[in-house]
Formats: structure tokens, C-alpha cells, sequence
């Protein structure tokens, strides 16, 4: 499905990095995923130009503040081969890379953040990945229906 748009979800906690550290920098590298199924969607499906909803984990209120888009795809994560960094992996080799990442560019914020708890209230979002019980994934797939009900939720006010 090469050329296809696709749309993910990626989950950061903003005293980490916020959709307005995203907003003033225009673009970064999407590091430190240490998780084999979010890594394989970096790797294997983003593409340049996919849609991606910024969420905000482990604030209140928790849930989509803006949107990002894949503006590089997959390439070697240099946090998981550098002893100095948090996401260090002893493991992991320039030769044979374990982890890899993206990056992402601004593209606006949502006037007000749509929160979990309306994404689980709102119609046709049932079986989005971010509102099932124990998902946990910082990297998701959206389908493009929840993609469209999403984004008509709030505008985006500097898009």
C-alpha cells in the first residue's frame, strides 16, 4: 500500500515534550520509542505525509492537542547506541540497528484539546486503539473514519 496515506497517533507527557515545544521547533526526531510493535510501525508503515494526533499521557486532561506529520521516514535511533542518553540500549548496534525513529513537523493545535474522555463519549470512535482498556502504546494506528471524526471535533487554530 505503498503512497497510501496513513494516520497514527503518538503519545508524549508534556512536561517531556509538548505540542508547543513541537509548535516552536517546527520539526524533531520522534526518539526513544523502546517498544517493538511501535517500533515496527515507524519502521515498516509511516510515510512521509502520514496525518499524526499529538497526545498528551499523564496530564489532565489527557488527549489529542494537536497534529504533527511525518516529515522523514525511519532511520536508525542515535539515543538507543549513545551511553550518556536515558533511551541507552547496551544492546543495540550502528551495524544493526534495534531502534529506530521518524520525525515529525508541526502542522497546528487544536483550539481545545479534545480530551480521552470525549474521544470514548464520541460516536464511531469505539474501537479507537488510544480509548481501549490497557493500551499503552505510544506509537498507534488511526483508521481514516476516526482520523475525520477526530479532526472535526475542534478546529485547528494555526494551522
Amino acid at each position: 500500500m505503498a503512497g497510501a496515506q496513513r494516520y497514527w497517533l503518538v503519545k508524549s507527557e508534556p512536561n517531556l515534550y509538548a505540542i508547543a515545544d513541537l509548535q516552536r521547533e517546527g520539526q524533531t526526531c520522534w526518539d526513544g520509542v523502546r517498544n517493538y510493535q511501535a517500533r515496527n510501525f515507524m519502521r515498516d508503515a509511516m510515510q512521509v505525509g502520514d496525518g499524526v494526533f499529538f497526545y498528551h499521557s499523564n496530564t489532565q486532561p489527557m488527549g489529542i492537542y494537536g497534529i504533527a506529520e511525518v516529515v522523514r521516514e525511519a532511520y536508525p535511533d542515535h539515543t538507543a547506541m549513545d551511553p550518556a542518553d536515558k533511551h541507552f540500549d547496551p544492546k543495540s548496534e550502528a551495524a544493526n540497528p534495534t531502534w529506530m525513529m521518524v520525525d515529525l513537523g508541526y502542522v497546528g493545535t487544536f483550539q481545545e484539546p479534545i480530551t480521552l474522555a470525549t474521544l470514548k463519549q464520541t460516536p464511531g470512535l469505539e474501537q479507537m486503539q488510544v480509548i481501549q482498556r490497557g493500551s499503552r502504546l505510544s506509537v498507534q494506528p488511526v483508521t481514516p473514519a476516526e482520523w475525520a471524526i477526530v479532526v472535526a471535533l475542534s478546529p485547528l487554530v494555526d494551522a
